[in-house]
């Protein structure tokens, strides 16, 4: 596998995965949101600068790209060799948000863009996106992984994305 596309909500693990995921195959990991969506500061990048770094790396012969731009989803699946759609439920997402927030308060994490320091203040809004938009995501993710004609994984429980990466290293 050359082009792994990673979709799935916040809290799902896909930042996890594709590390994991680069290390297995020795390619180079993407992060939308620190590529393609975060500029340092917690500033949103301009909307029309997204899609052109978008299709910039995918141009590339090896990529495991995560997260989310439903806007370019196509795009990145045209290219895509598999697809793992990581379906987790909310309330463990939820959890694993909340975790993370206090685990790593005050620090950036390596798949956001510098500068971009977890902060308590912002997890209640963030929360309130993740449950504003959890079935209307879920409905766009879902539509992706069926029309992908790729190589695709649905994996719904963290016992499964372990098995899955455990099988990758059998496979080595």
């Amino acid at each position: 596998m050359q082009r792994i596309m990673i979709i799935g909500s916040p809290g799902s693990g896909k930042s996890t995965l594709a590390h994991a995921l680069g290390e297995r195959f020795g390619i180079p990991v993407f992060h939308m949101d620190r590529e393609v969506h975060w500029l340092p500061g917690w500033q949103e990048r301009p909307r029309e600068d997204k899609s052109a770094i978008v299709r910039r790396i995918i141009s590339e012969d090896a990529w495991v790209f995560e997260g989310g731009n439903s806007a370019t989803y196509a795009e990145r699946l045209a290219r895509a060799e598999m697809l793992i759609w990581l379906d987790l439920p909310v309330g463990l997402r939820l959890w694993r948000v909340i975790r993370r927030a206090i685990r790593e308060r005050g620090k950036t994490r390596p798949d956001l863009a510098d500068n971009c320091p977890e902060r308590l203040n912002m997890l209640p809004e963030f929360i309130g996106f993740i449950l504003r938009t959890r079935v209307a995501s879920r409905r766009k993710q879902r539509a992706v992984f069926e029309d992908a004609s790729c190589s695709r994984h649905c994996l719904s429980r963290q016992h499964e994305i372990d098995t899955f990466l455990k099988r990758l290293e059998i496979s080595r």
